[in-house]
């Protein structure tokens, strides 16, 4: 059956390439974010300290997709 997606606010400590960050989440932890297909246009280069908008899985919390730049 399909899950939701946890969906949470995160700010970007670290810029690894184009398409892949680390996020900060609001509890501390530090993650792998990716850009989303959609977005990767619209977005090549996700500054530091830029807040974002994630999913993530429930079954994995050491990835996310970032989906919108708050």
């Amino acid at each position: 059956m399909y899950e939701k997606p946890i969906e949470c606010i995160a700010e970007v400590v670290e810029q690894r390439d184009e398409r892949l960050t680390y996020v900060l989440l609001p509890n501390g932890k530090r993650i792998l974010a990716h850009l989303a297909k959609g977005m990767t246009l619209d977005l090549l280069t996700v500054p530091v300290g830029a807040k974002l908008k994630l999913e993530m899985t429930p079954y994995d919390f050491e990835k996310g997709r970032i989906v919108e730049v708050v």
